[in-house]
């Protein structure tokens, strides 16, 4: 619906891999209200994105699901991407991968923010099936101490998370030891429905002129995607406990030094399965990242993550104890009981995690009892 967002795609470097009508854009925006997004401009353009989209699908042989890109705070992002979603919810029973821009702890974009995310999440938290989690502060301090880029742009942004995202779709794309469809993410990273939010870590991120001075072996890489400092989400995985993790390793990796990296890992029982793809990894040219003859993604669901739902909570819970800026969503269609039926389910999906933390923390002399 931003049609300067369309644009700038349309005029940008890379106009030419994008076909012009898959391109949609509305006369207006969402203006950073979820209600508006979701209610108002959002229903006068989602039968033309499903039309589009089934035209799309139309062209594949085997479709896998769907990769939805949006950011939680805005309004398009939070209000049409979760009618989208629940509208491809009806189109059939596929994949749906978000790849999710959260909030910053201090970087906020619009002041009614929390509220979106907080409607966002509890709008979809049935229909998306796994959703990695990136938020911008992040990875503003990793282009800062990596890439040494004193003042990054969205484009040094999107290039890292594009990585991510290349890594992630490279087994679908090149052969390799472990070839993984879309589903199997959701099969491998999501023990429980409703807990379905995995970190994703890249790593190594470093800056073309030190690229030959670092050490990048496999041992090197893989312990970054488990330090606080590397993550793409501001929290430390350390405070939390691991229910799933996968490691998608690229390039030129061997299984044997691969097998003695995860080893040290495994004794403090941070890592359960690996995967290798050959390929090595492709870097945008001319940009930040150092071409590297050997990559790994790490995508991670931990309990950690729910220090990121509590700080998004406290935010909202701070302006709706004021009621401040509720009439600009209930002036779009929404109910003011939306509100306080999103906010209780976040408050669920909270204690989803603590539950999983405190039952992985329960002694087991009881169980052994009882044989």
């Amino acid at each position: 619906m931003d049609l300067w967002c369309a644009d700038e795609v349309r005029t940008g470097t890379y106009r030419e891999l994008f076909n012009p009508s898959g391109l949609i854009t509305g006369k207006e925006d969402a203006a950073n209200n979820y209600a508006r997004g979701h209610y108002t401009v959002g229903k006068e353009q989602i039968e033309t994105v499903i039309d589009a989209i089934r035209k799309q699908q139309e062209l594949c042989s085997g479709l896998q699901g769907y990769l939805i890109f949006h950011s939680f705070g805005g309004g398009t992002g939070s209000g049409f991407a979760s009618l989208l979603m629940d509208r491809l919810a009806l189109e059939g029973k596929k994949s749906k991968l978000c790849f999710s821009i959260y909030p910053a702890p201090q970087v906020s974009t619009a002041v009614v923010e929390p509220y979106n995310s907080v409607l966002f999440t509890h709008t979809t938290l049935e229909h998306a099936d796994v959703a990695f989690m990136v938020d911008n502060e992040a990875i503003y301090d990793l282009c800062r101490k990596e890439l040494s880029i004193t003042r990054p742009t969205y484009t040094n942004l999107n290039r890292i998370i594009g990585q991510v995202v290349s890594s992630i779709t490279a087994s679908l794309r090149f052969d390799g030891a472990l070839n993984v469809d879309l589903t199997e993410f959701q099969t491998n990273l999501v023990p429980y429905p409703r807990i379905h939010f995995p970190l994703a870590t890249y790593a190594p991120i470093v800056a073309a002129d030190r690229a030959k001075h670092d050490n990048n072996d496999v041992k090197q890489i893989t312990k970054k995607c488990f330090e606080p400092q590397h993550q793409m989400v501001k929290c430390d995985p350390q405070t939390g406990k691991y229910m799933a993790c996968c490691l998608l390793y690229r390039g030129d990796v061997i299984p044997k030094y691969v097998n003695g990296a995860i080893t040290e890992i495994k004794e403090s029982k941070k890592v359960s399965f690996v995967g290798i793809n050959y390929q090595p990894p492709t870097v945008v040219p001319g940009g930040d990242l150092a071409k590297v003859e050997r990559a790994v993604c790490c995508l991670s669901n931990t309990t950690a993550i729910r220090t990121a739902w509590q700080r998004l909570d406290h935010k909202f819970d701070l302006m709706y104890a004021k009621r401040a800026f509720v009439h600009w969503f209930v002036g779009e269609g929404m109910e003011e009981g939306e509100f306080a039926e999103a906010r209780e389910d976040l408050a669920a999906l909270e204690m989803d995690y603590n539950e999983v933390e405190e039952s992985a923390t329960m002694p087991e002399d009881d169980e052994d009892e009882d044989y």
